[in-house]
């Protein structure tokens, strides 16, 4: 029998899955950052999905080239680093992580943070890099310290920078790294010199909102923010203070970019609107509007080109004509506004979910995506069913809808613009639905009426490949049929990804289900998994039966006297016709009709005692059940009794009458 490590009963974690296609080679929502590598003309991209994808860009039919996925929450910036051999990124999972750009793959993780990630920084002739976010720290790096760590040693000893107030949303490091700047929601930018980490910072105030962008010159003496107060703002570190505002914009400015030069500078931001501005002439010229709200701007002064992500999943270049802008910029209005009015290249993203209903089944959701698409999942074996087009959600939800109460046991997130499932973080909650094998379509054999408890079996098909390892290691895979699903009914799709994380958000393990046989994938599982996932999985625990407490009682009308309330409880499961069942062998029989049942009516007492003297009798002539008055179908459970009838948390109470 499998064991758990005292550390994994100790922690309050959950699992989670993610419901994609194999091959997730599209932005699913927001791309928060964009690098290029002018050497091999590569973009690198980070989205709200989580993933990190390369394009060719010498290819504008097809540029996926592939996608990095180890991050389970936003990616919020990357670095690109070493003459483009590595990527740095820092994520709201709380991690800083290492990566091979050129073959793609995480090569370390840092676990410093203890709040999101937003932003990184990189002093390129020093190879160091900050992060920062809303824990309020800063820590600095050393990238080749960085990339000599591997997955399983990566202890590292990092510098904090301390000081900051506030949550920081924006970073920047001259080229040399002798400046490190912090742009924070206090309003405040810090500047710190990192050869003396204890001494106070400068501190830069203008701005009237959150600091959400930084730029730092060469030379270290002027720097350029852009804030959600919607200006764009010229310091000059040395005199300690702003010496040029602009004002092109109707709201909070996000991104900005400048040129070597450092007197032209992209703004963009909540309003859509990209601005080239003249820091010396203070003037501003409007280059192209985008659709959505603009996160990252990132400008090619040797190509003319500027490449532009936005809150939704594409990517476009748009050219730069800086000869008109510059005329613009003048106010020479002899040639016409240089305004663009398409990208000349286009990166296409994939609609994101923004909407999900969980149908009364408690396995099947419905979604809508950003396109108005609607489809439909199933939670149970991780995949989408079918894509229902362009229909109303909410009439499919009540198209769908039955009188059946299930306990939730999952919850929906939506944040990376797929499902990405919760399981109920508690063992009784994850394992509360039990329903027939036959109605879960599972089973088409009529004489078979077994229950199945669809957590315990979505477990069994997540964790398949430990579960098949554990029976090789307990030498006892006679017990799993080569071949079969570890559940017996059904596996779900290899590629799907499964997240342990604590209740905080906080990232331990992130591994694909067809992974998670291997060495140190089960050694990291046995680590990480919760002690009852573990008993339901490798100890093959069957979950425990809920049960509903209940009084049968004799109907008002049929003018019985008050008697003795029995208190029962049966499976909540269990069907108003074993009851009608039960109330006629036990309780109106004709040799004590006014006896009152002492024993549960489970299946067992009720159905199979029942079952030899009414087989041939239909109950429902014999017998009517009712609750708050009103007639219970047969087929109606005891869970759907108490939700949809009783409504009251005190013990359900059901009323019978012998037709006579």
């Amino acid at each position: 029998m499998l064991k758990t490590t005292a550390n994994s009963c100790k922690k309050k974690v959950q699992l989670s899955f993610v419901i994609r296609d194999e091959q997730e080679s599209k932005h699913r929502s927001g791309v928060n950052a964009l690098q290029y590598d002018p050497a091999i003309q590569r973009l690198y991209s980070a989205g709200r999905d989580g993933v990190i994808r390369i394009w060719n860009c010498k290819n504008s039919t097809d540029p996926y080239l592939l996608s990095m996925e180890h991050h389970t929450d936003w990616v919020n910036d990357i670095i690109l680093c070493c003459n483009g051999r590595f990527i740095i990124s820092g994520s709201s999972d709380q991690t800083v992580k290492v990566w091979n750009a050129q073959k793609g793959f995480c090569m370390s993780t840092l676990r410093t943070h203890k709040d999101y990630v937003k932003v990184l920084a990189y002093a390129k002739d020093r190879e160091q890099v900050a992060s920062g976010g809303l824990d309020k720290n800063i820590y600095l790096w050393d990238v080749n310290t960085l990339t000599a760590l591997t997955a399983s040693n990566n202890i590292v000893t990092t510098t904090n920078l301390p000081g900051n107030k506030d949550s920081i949303y924006s970073l920047a490091m001259n080229q040399s790294g002798t400046l490190i700047l912090s742009g924070s929601s206090d309003k405040i930018i810090r500047i710190w010199d990192p050869r003396d980490c204890n001494k106070k910072p400068i501190k830069l105030k203008g701005h009237t909102d959150n600091v959400r962008c930084l730029l730092v010159n060469k030379e270290g003496t002027h720097c350029l923010s852009g804030s959600s107060d919607g200006t764009v703002r010229l310091w000059s570190i040395g005199q300690q203070r702003y010496i040029t505002t602009l004002r092109p914009h109707d709201e909070g400015v996000w991104t900005i970019q400048a040129n070597d030069s450092f007197n032209l500078v992209f703004s963009a931001g909540r309003d859509k609107a990209v601005w080239l501005s003249d820091l010396n002439a203070e003037t501003s010229a409007l280059l192209c509007v985008e659709q959505n709200p603009v996160l990252k701007l990132c400008y090619l002064q040797d190509d003319g080109q500027l490449w532009i992500s936005t809150s939704n999943s594409e990517i476009h270049r748009w050219p730069v004509n800086m000869k008109k802008m510059n005329q613009e910029l003048t106010g020479d209005s002899s040639l016409p506004r240089s305004v663009e009015s398409a990208p000349n290249f286009v990166i296409a993203g994939a609609p994101s979910i923004r909407q999900y209903q969980c149908l009364s089944d408690r396995r099947h959701i419905l979604t809508k995506d950003s396109t108005g698409n609607v489809a439909m999942y199933d939670i149970l074996q991780a995949k989408r069913v079918c894509s229902l087009g362009e229909v109303n959600l909410e009439e499919e939800v009540k198209k769908r809808s039955q009188n059946i109460y299930i306990s939730p046991w999952f919850s929906v997130d939506l944040k990376i613009g797929l499902p990405l499932i919760h399981l109920a973080q508690d063992e009784n909650d994850c394992l509360s639905a039990w329903v027939s094998a036959k109605d879960a379509g599972l089973v088409t054999e009529e004489s078979v009426d077994q229950k199945v408890n669809f957590g315990g079996l979505l477990l069994n098909a997540l964790l398949e490949n430990w579960l098949k390892r554990q029976a090789r290691e307990d030498a006892i895979e006679k017990e799993l049929e080569p071949g079969k699903a570890a559940n017996g009914y059904f596996s779900v799709p290899p590629h799907t990804p499964i997240i342990i994380s604590e209740v905080d958000g906080r990232t331990l393990y992130r591994v694909l289900c067809k992974d998670t046989g291997g060495d140190a994938e089960s050694a990291s599982l046995q680590d990480n998994l919760p002690s009852w996932i573990v008993e339901t999985v490798a100890d093959r625990v069957t979950p425990k039966f809920i049960k509903v407490s209940f009084y049968l009682l004799p109907h008002p009308d049929l003018g019985l006297r008050a008697m003795k309330k029995d208190r029962l409880m049966a499976n909540d499961f269990i069907p108003m016709r074993k009851v009608m069942e039960h109330v006629l062998e036990k309780v109106v029989s004709p040799s004590d009709e006014s006896s009152f049942p002492k024993q549960s009516p489970t299946e067992s007492q009720a159905g199979d005692r029942a079952s030899s003297a009414l087989d041939s009798e239909n109950v429902e002539d014999r017998v009517q059940l009712y609750c708050n008055d009103q007639l219970l179908s047969p087929s109606a459970d005891l869970r759907s009794v108490r939700h949809f009838v009783w409504k009251s948390s005190a013990d359900l109470v059901i009323h019978y009458k012998p037709i006579m």
